[in-house]
């Protein structure tokens, strides 16, 4: 009798297309190696710092660094050689936690979040914390300011992976954050008051100013010979309101009327006639309508 002996299948077992998982992973582990070895891919001129949420998450997010510097001659608000500027911030690291992060380096001054570089060369106005525009969630920019030069050396010479989130310094995420936002949003009356108060106090302080400059400089002629004329001036102008714009509109209305030829044209006639016409039928109505009242409530006595 013939016997049949059952053989065991030689290949290896295939993936997709029939692509064996042997070779895939030999593949990702060559080009996992030849990545460590060349390095993390990062802009001219910028440190690559890997950080990570947590300890749990595997893949890494890069932080992109360099130190902050301008063109000579021009002025920044930022003071040199001991600001990091920072590209590639994710939404959930925010000002404490890039403190936080980088503080092995030296004392952090500062750390402000921006939307996108700042390229302007003039102080900025202190943020208020209640009027402001609501930023929108994305990646940002960040500026660091050290209190001393070498810890911007220290920050670009970071190899990482560094912990946003840890035991002792959790990062809010999910519903707790939603929580988290909503009750910040909730506003303080007094502090607000506070705010509003201060911001007045300051506002008037600077019209008290602009309307003394200009009564000093009202009638006097500039180097031309022009004179400017203001609202407080001998013949003030219009103030720019609607309740004035309704009474010029109504006095030009009215001098219309004045110099109009009423009834001078046929067609004039015609239509005054019928405009007559219509008032004497509206009355009419209306008068059938009382007289139907009153005698529904007996009250129609025509003799």
């Amino acid at each position: 009798m013939e016997t049949r002996h059952s053989q065991l299948p030689t290949t290896t077992p295939s993936g997709p297309r029939g692509f064996p998982f042997g070779k895939m992973v030999a593949r990702r582990r060559k080009r996992a190696a030849r990545d460590s070895q060349e390095g993390i891919p990062s802009p001219p001129g910028y440190s690559a710092v890997p950080i990570k949420f947590s300890e749990k998450q595997q893949a890494s997010h890069y932080l992109y660094m360099r130190e902050h510097r301008v063109r000579e001659g021009t002025n920044s608000s930022w003071p040199q050689k001991r600001t990091l500027f920072v590209l590639n911030v994710p939404p959930y690291c925010t000002t404490e936690c890039l403190s936080r992060l980088l503080s092995p380096c030296g004392p952090v001054q500062s750390v402000e979040l921006q939307e996108k570089p700042d390229l302007t060369e003039s102080p900025k106005e202190p943020k208020s914390k209640f009027f402001h525009l609501r930023p929108i969630p994305g990646f940002q920019v960040a500026y660091v300011v050290f209190q001393k030069p070498n810890g911007v050396s220290a920050a670009l010479a970071l190899k990482g992976p560094l912990l946003v989130s840890t035991e002792s310094h959790p990062v809010k995420s999910g519903v707790h954050k939603w929580l988290s936002d909503y009750a910040d949003s909730v506003l303080d009356p007094e502090a607000l008051r506070v705010e509003v108060d201060t911001f007045m106090e300051v506002y008037d302080r600077k019209i008290a100013e602009e309307e003394a400059k200009a009564k000093e400089e009202e009638g006097v002629p500039d180097e031309e010979g022009w004179v400017k004329v203001t609202r407080r001036s001998r013949r003030p102008v219009l103030p720019r309101t609607e309740a004035a714009s309704l009474r010029v509109l109504e006095r030009e209305k009215r001098k219309r009327a004045r110099k109009e030829l009423l009834n001078f044209y046929a067609w004039q006639h015609r239509e005054t006639k019928m405009e007559h016409l219509a008032q004497l039928r509206k009355k009419f109505e209306e008068d059938k309508q009382r007289i139907e009242l009153m005698r529904t409530q007996r009250k129609f006595r025509p003799y």
